[in-house]
Order: C-alpha cells, then sequence, then structure tokens
C-alpha cells in the first residue's frame, strides 16, 4: 500500500529530517511509528501524502510515485489528521467543518448527509454540531479534526498524537475505531508518544531516531529491548519498567512484559 525507499529530506536552513528512510506498509495493517521530538516522525508521514516529496529515494502509495501526483489526488487516499488541529479546522461551526470536507469529494446531498451523521455519532459530537470548533476543548478539537478526515473515508489514515487531550475513556474508544476500520480493510498508522497506547493495542511499532528507523517489529520486541529505547530516549511502558527492577533481583523474572496482566500472571507465578 505504502512503500518508503531509501528516502532522504533535509528542510531549507534547517536539518536533515529523514536519512535513507525505507519502511513498506500493507494494506490493512495497524502500526504505530514512536521516537522522540526531532526524530523524523511528522517528516515522514508528510511524504505519504505527498505534502512532502523526496529528494533522494522514492515513496509510492498504492504503486503510484508521490513525485508525479498531486497532494489533492494523494490525499483522497491518504488522509492526516495532524497533531495541532487548529491548523485544520476554520468552518463556523462543527457541523460545516465536515460538510466541507465533503464537498471536495463528488457525492449527492443525501450521502453527504449520511457522513455527516454517521461520523458525528461516531465520535461523540452530536451535541456540538452547532458550535464554532474554536469553542471546544483540545481533546473535542482533536475528535473533530479526525471527523474532517474520516467522513472522506481514505483507504490509508494517519493520525499524528491522537491520544494528546484524550481521557482513558476516549482512547479506548479511539481504540475501537482503528480495530474497526482495520476490519474493514483500511491501513492505519498512529504517530505517537503514549508507549502504554501503543503497547496495549498495536501490533507493530516502527521506532524512529535522528531521522532513521532503528526498530520495526511487535511492542513485546521493541517496547521491552532497553538499549533501543534508550537510543531513542523513548520510556518504557510501566509494565515493562516494573519488569525489569523485579528481574534484576529474581532469576528467570521475564524481561518482556508490556501490560499489567502479563506481568500480575508472572509475579503469581513466581509466588507459587
Amino acid at each position: 500500500m505504502i512503500e518508503v525507499v531509501d528516502v532522504w529530506y533535509k528542510y531549507p536552513d534547517g536539518p536533515v529530517a529523514l536519512r535513507g528512510v525505507s519502511l513498506k506498509i500493507e494494506r490493512g495493517e495497524l502500526l504505530a511509528i514512536m521516537g522522540e521530538n526531532g526524530a523524523g516522525k511528522t517528516t515522514l508521514i508528510k511524504h505519504f501524502n505527498g505534502l512532502l516529496k523526496p529528494q533522494r529515494g522514492v515513496v509510492y502509495v498504492d504503486g503510484v510515485d508521490t513525485r508525479r501526483t498531486s497532494v489533492a489526488e494523494l490525499s483522497r487516499k491518504v488522509g492526516i489528521v495532524f497533531q495541532n488541529p487548529d491548523h485544520q479546522l476554520f468552518c463556523s461551526t462543527v457541523e460545516e467543518e465536515i460538510l466541507f470536507s465533503l464537498s471536495n469529494l463528488e457525492l449527492d446531498e443525501d450521502e453527504k448527509r449520511r457522513r455527516l451523521e454517521w461520523v458525528l455519532e461516531l465520535l461523540d459530537l452530536e451535541r456540538y454540531r452547532q458550535r464554532s470548533p474554536f469553542s471546544l476543548s483540545g481533546g473535542e478539537k482533536k475528535r473533530l479534526a479526525l471527523a474532517s478526515i474520516l467522513c472522506m473515508k481514505p483507504e490509508v489514515l494517519v493520525l499524528d498524537e491522537p491520544t494528546m487531550g484524550q481521557d482513558y475513556e476516549q482512547k479506548l474508544k479511539l481504540a475501537e475505531l482503528l480495530f474497526s476500520l482495520v476490519r474493514a480493510g483500511r491501513t492505519v498508522v498512529v504517530v505517537t508518544h503514549d508507549v502504554e497506547f501503543a503497547a496495549m493495542y498495536f501490533p507493530r511499532v516502527v521506532l524512529m531516531s535522528q531521522g532513521r528507523i532503528v526498530a520495526d517489529g511487535p511492542p513485546e520486541e521493541v517496547l521491552t529491548n532497553e538499549k533501543i529505547l534508550e537510543s531513542a530516549s523513548l520510556v518504557p511502558p510501566q509494565a515493562t519498567k516494573i519488569a525489569w527492577k523485579v528481574s534484576s533481583r529474581v532469576s528467570g523474572f521475564p524481561r518482556k512484559i508490556l501490560r499489567v496482566d502479563e506481568l500480575y500472571s508472572a509475579v503469581m507465578a513466581m509466588v507459587k
């Protein structure tokens, strides 16, 4: 679905943001991209819909070279919800914001209304439909920015820090939404610093540092590797931290633990 081949990118009068990045994302995958600030995560995802073009290397989306395709065309396939929703919102009401996104598609009015109602209910925004987007809380703005992209039903959905400003219940709803999209055959990529969220819900984690991919694999391998996490300035999940401390004192205690339920099982086995 998306293939990044040896991509380099340097901002004008700025640092080299990507250094020979190669990555393949299959259709229907759910993966998290992680790393410290400045690792190159946002620069990478901007290449997915052509907002940035490789200075060296190539990016293919569904077999199409992004260097030879417009952002407008690529955005129909790859929808990106950026970290700061204020950069994406500009209409007078929540309802108008979503309808504006739909106006870019060749849909009849009935279909636009169906999608509007669907996404308002899905993201718990019905009560705000006549509110100004700028009167919403940070978490509500995040959900509106997501709604304005999700209503277009792109084949690939990319979310930049979607859990920021969301409480536990909203994070759970977000995870359920991501799972439902993947079950429907869509591809979902999430850029996040939320290591607990990644550990709990993602089957694949891509870890970046200084413009390079330093690890790519299941979270139980990537997020429990102390050396890799340290090189990327990433803090491990809480359960993993505890497992490391226990294993330093108890011979044979497992270190590759991500979740609290796994930690509990390991402790009970040790006690028995």
